[in-house]
């Protein structure tokens, strides 16, 4: 059975709105920012860190990240529109794990969803239903 991650733009995030490039640049930070990282440490921390590429089918509503190595296949980033608990539309990116995807990807899969809705001060919602608030709250 396939799982799916919420991060959701909620009042007091970054962005309201966000497209499939706003993903695919804020993981091509976080490669950067990992790289940095290994130029320290003296290795390779990018391709470890990030050990998946960019495949699109042309829709432009969704995109997969293919496993390079052997314990990681793949995941699905998209755009979708929720309802909140106030009964309005936000706007958010799911991340799915589909049939046959590893321990490895759902690992790799929260790591990225934390640095993105940490980035984007979101509201996410894990894997296993579990919700971590980075937006400002009153």
């Amino acid at each position: 059975m396939s799982q799916s991650a919420y991060i959701k733009l909620v009042e007091g995030s970054t962005a309201q709105d966000i497209t499939l490039q706003d993903i695919r640049d804020t993981l091509a930070h976080y490669v950067s920012q990992t790289a940095l990282t290994g130029e320290q440490l003296g290795w390779d921390y990018a391709n470890a860190a990030f050990p998946y590429t960019e495949e699109s089918a042309g829709d432009d509503r969704w995109f997969y990240l293919k496993g390079t190595a052997r314990p990681y296949k793949y995941m699905i980033l998209g755009t979708s529109v929720t309802t909140s608990v106030a009964g309005s539309d936000v706007n958010c990116i799911q991340v799915v794990l589909p049939e046959g995807s590893t321990h490895g990807d759902k690992a790799k899969g929260n790591e990225l969803c934390k640095y993105m809705a940490k980035k984007l001060k979101a509201e996410l919602t894990m894997f296993n239903g579990r919700t971590i608030y980075y937006n400002p709250r009153k």
